[in-house]
């Protein structure tokens, strides 16, 4: 009996490789899997395309909702980055194609789930992570492991000796993953730090911030509980409100981030993503949360949001920590509801003005004048207890080496703290 491997399928340039590649070295169906978490793609040329190839059958599983709802607003309630700027689109994204993978190998009896993430990468971290944590029986096959091409030039000639399609320009090569949330980009000039980043030939969704309009765009997000649920007084599901953004803030070349990162694998690499709407779901969400949330609950969330950030990177969205992690934020959101309002203008964001019933700012006691709430006197006495091992350590070094404690003593009295 044959063996039956799901692939999580793409249609570019590596899973057009596998196909024929796996069918090579082992005997062998493929079931390709095309997960649709919103990137643009033709899923009839897709779904051909692998068939063409040698595919025994191809699927294609609209996630788009359940990747916004269960994946997308998780990292975005917790504000979780990774460091400092990347805003997890590829991160987010493959723990929940793997589940799927897993679900369809379920269905059809597969023994093996094969992937087309490079030995190098951080995505077979995150794939095989996330199909060990439901299918620890299942062979996990990975090509980029174990073939002997070593790039992308090899895999296109690999293609064109065999007389199949390749489904991309040479010239336009780089390595790109898109979905609802983001466009990433590596490779090419990317792969020299050095070099600045073609942005007019290799933008997808963004334009270069230079060519966006000379006038500004306001742009209103409303929240409830930490989620996004309204553009400009229009309510939208997460998937439309998402597009939406990405439209608006693509125009005003917003969310444009060029980043050398640390992969998992523990190499440094470099990218340039494209995260319009989510940048500006980011900006609004924390400014919210500046308004509602108390000084201990958004400091300790900041360092809940890094972490979450470092465990969504690299690939442990099935843990305890990572669910619990989302526990404690998702209490954290119960009040930061209400309305932001943004200027987007040649790729930068500003405030322009935040409102919450659940607002913890206050005029009467913020404002300069003295009102009921706050008495200005009482400044004195916050501050001399507030800094009293300063005072201490103060006297304590400015005095002379013999009669100190005495010194101390009698100065302290005098300050009016000793006992």
């Amino acid at each position: 009996m044959k063996k039956k491997i799901i692939l999580a399928y793409s249609g570019g340039l590596d899973t057009t490789v596998i196909i024929p590649w796996l069918k090579e070295n082992y005997d062998c169906d493929i079931v390709a899997v095309c997960v649709d978490v919103g990137q643009e793609a033709d899923w009839n040329t897709i779904k051909q395309r692998a068939l063409d190839t040698g595919a025994l059958s191809c699927y294609v599983a609209d996630v788009k909702q359940q990747y916004v709802e269960e994946y997308v607003w998780t990292a975005l309630k917790a504000d979780a980055c990774y460091e400092d700027k990347y805003l997890l689109g590829t991160a987010t994204a493959r723990p929940l194609i793997a589940k799927v993978l897993v679900e369809y190998a379920r269905k059809e009896g597969a023994s093996a789930i094969a992937h087309g993430a490079t030995g190098k990468g951080n995505d077979q971290v995150r794939f095989d992570l996330g199909i060990m944590a439901f299918a620890p029986d299942l062979e996990i096959i990975a090509p980029w492991r174990t073939w002997d091409l070593k790039s992308r030039e090899e895999e296109i000639e690999y293609l064109e000796k065999r007389h199949i399609p390749v489904p991309m320009k040479k010239s336009d090569s780089y390595s790109r993953d898109d979905n609802l949330w983001h466009i990433s980009h590596e490779g090419l000039e990317l792969e020299d730090p050095a070099n600045e980043p073609s942005l007019e030939t290799m933008l997808k969704m963004t334009v270069p911030p230079e060519k966006a309009p000379d006038k500004p765009e306001y742009v209103e997000v409303a929240f409830e509980q930490g989620i996004p649920v309204a553009i400009n007084g229009t309510k939208l599901n997460g998937v439309e409100l998402i597009r939406t953004l990405n439209k608006i803030g693509g125009a005003h070349g917003v969310g444009i981030v060029d980043l050398v990162e640390n992969r998992v694998v523990g190499m440094k690499s470099r990218g340039v993503y494209e995260t319009p709407g989510g940048s500006i779901l980011y900006y609004a969400h924390q400014e919210l949360e500046h308004i509602c949330l108390d000084r201990q609950t958004y400091a300790f969330k900041q360092q809940a949001g890094q972490k979450m950030g470092e465990l969504i990177y690299g690939g442990l969205w099935f843990t305890p920590l990572r669910e619990a992690l989302a526990a404690f934020v998702d209490v954290t959101q119960q009040p930061v509801t209400g309305t932001v309002r943004l200027k987007l203008y040649k790729g930068s964001i500003a405030a322009a003005g935040v409102s919450s019933p659940y607002s913890l700012y206050n005029a009467n006691i913020a404002s300069f004048a003295t009102g009921e709430l706050y008495n200005h006197a009482d400044a004195k006495g916050f501050i001399r207890l507030y800094g009293l091992p300063i005072l201490v350590r103060s006297f304590m070094e400015q005095g002379p080496g013999t009669g100190e404690g005495k010194r101390l003593k009698t100065d302290a009295k005098s300050a009016g703290i000793a006992g």
